[in-house]
């Protein structure tokens, strides 16, 4: 009896929840920049007992008995953390890159403290500043873009505005953007005006470990990331840090702004990292970079304007405006297709963000799948037909169906059994 088959018996309405989820993995292309497919073993470390434990404080200094085991869990997390992006300290407890962000602020901020980050608008993240975030409400916010002309990070402008507004932080790192970022820049700005440079690194940290983008450990005084999107693994947050500033990193995050950690996300880090340690995921992240732009150049043969011209890492921004039609509106109709995808803003887009003038579209997940060059030329082909046709049902369902065609030929990792839906869980 597989757990599916337990859950079933126990409550068959979320049972039937991830069943349907399962098979829309399956059935379904994931373009989602943010998402990808774990492995089995990360679903096993994930839906272990480790779930049961309740384990505040850290490895060694905990507020419980009983914690010899995930201990060792967690050091293992600690320990693979380093090792993969070569620091001197990492905190594997943050529950999301959101409360990552937010603990690093609180341990180098006060309220009201002057901080420059990227705006939303241009790529940037909620936590780097935005209004309705405890970033924006919590601190003064002011931020950068990217040039009107390339739609690239102008690092002049970005010195001048730092000169100019004098920020205690300045944050680094884009979640909606697809060229490489220059930390070394952003180390040298931050340094001219005495501010402590954070970088985010949530979407590029597998491309990062896999030495093919720049990292930032050594030229920003603390590295945030999420663990999943391109580094593979359950969804969650990492601090990275000198060893002089663990134990300010450590106590900001407990009891700071968590309590008892998530010791089976914590496992399952553990897990991931290790993963991201053999030589294959390198191949993984290089084949992630080339889909991308393979990608990008069939959207571009198909006569979409790939937004500052390509992509350098595992994403790219799509503008919609020469067909006339909205993210929004791209979105549902890719999604009857069996596309996934998001709405997403342009730079200086003039529709607001919930219907959007643009759509992002990422390669990890697909990778993850096995998908190669052939597979990135006929997503854009499909893509092209449903935005040409955006209120073409019938044509959306025949591609839906050459779509799950496609898919079946493509396994998900983490669900090995495809004839069943019993290996969800």
């Amino acid at each position: 009896m597989t757990t599916l088959d337990i859950l079933s018996q126990s409550d068959p309405e979320i049972a039937q929840a991830i069943r349907a989820e399962a098979d829309r993995q399956r059935s379904g292309i994931e373009l989602i920049a943010s998402e990808n497919y774990v492995s089995s073993a990360v679903l096993a470390a994930q839906g272990s007992v480790l779930t049961n434990k309740y384990a505040e404080g850290y490895p060694g200094k905990r507020y419980y008995g009983g914690c010899e085991w995930v201990d060792v869990a967690e050091s293992l997390a600690i320990q693979r953390a380093k090792q993969l992006f070569g620091a001197e300290h990492a905190n594997v407890q943050p529950h999301s890159g959101a409360q990552a962000n937010m603990a690093v602020q609180l341990a180098t901020l006060k309220p009201g403290d002057r901080v420059l980050g990227m705006s939303l608008a241009h790529g940037g993240h909620l936590t780097h500043g935005h209004p309705l975030n405890f970033s924006g409400m919590s601190y003064e916010i002011h931020g950068y873009g990217v040039n009107p002309e390339t739609e690239q990070i102008d690092y002049e402008e970005v010195a001048e505005i730092a000169h100019r507004v004098s920020p205690k932080m300045i944050i680094c790192g884009a979640s909606a953007y697809p060229r490489t970022i220059n930390f070394e820049y952003f180390h040298d700005i931050a340094k001219s005006v005495g501010a402590v440079l954070m970088a985010d690194v949530a979407h590029i940290a597998g491309l990062i470990v896999s030495d093919l983008h720049p990292s930032p450990v050594g030229l920003a005084q603390f590295v945030t990331t999420t663990t999943h999107k391109t580094l593979r693994g359950p969804r969650g947050g990492l601090i990275l840090c000198s060893a002089d500033d663990a134990k300010l990193i450590d106590k900001t995050v407990f009891p700071g702004v968590q309590g008892g950690p998530l010791m089976h996300v914590i496992a399952a880090k553990a897990v991931a990292f290790g993963e991201a340690l053999q030589p294959s995921f390198r191949t993984y992240s290089q084949q992630v970079i080339a889909n991308a732009q393979v990608l990008a150049e069939a959207l571009a043969a198909e006569g979409f304007r790939i937004v500052s011209g390509g992509t350098d890492n595992h994403l790219m921004l799509v503008d919609l405006t020469p067909f006339d039609v909205t993210g929004k509106a791209a979105e549902k109709a890719l999604d009857r297709a069996g596309i996934t995808v998001n709405k997403n803003a342009i730079p200086f887009d003039p529709k607001p963000p919930m219907v959007a003038s643009g759509l992002r579209f990422g390669t990890p997940a697909v990778t993850s799948r096995g998908f190669g060059a052939a597979e990135m030329r006929q997503i854009a082909k499909w893509v092209g037909q449903v935005v040409r046709n955006i209120n073409d049902s019938d044509m959306h369902a025949r591609i839906r169906g050459e779509v799950v065609e496609l898919c079946a030929g493509f396994p998900v990792p983490g669900q090995p059994d495809l004839t069943s839906t019993e290996s969800a869980v």
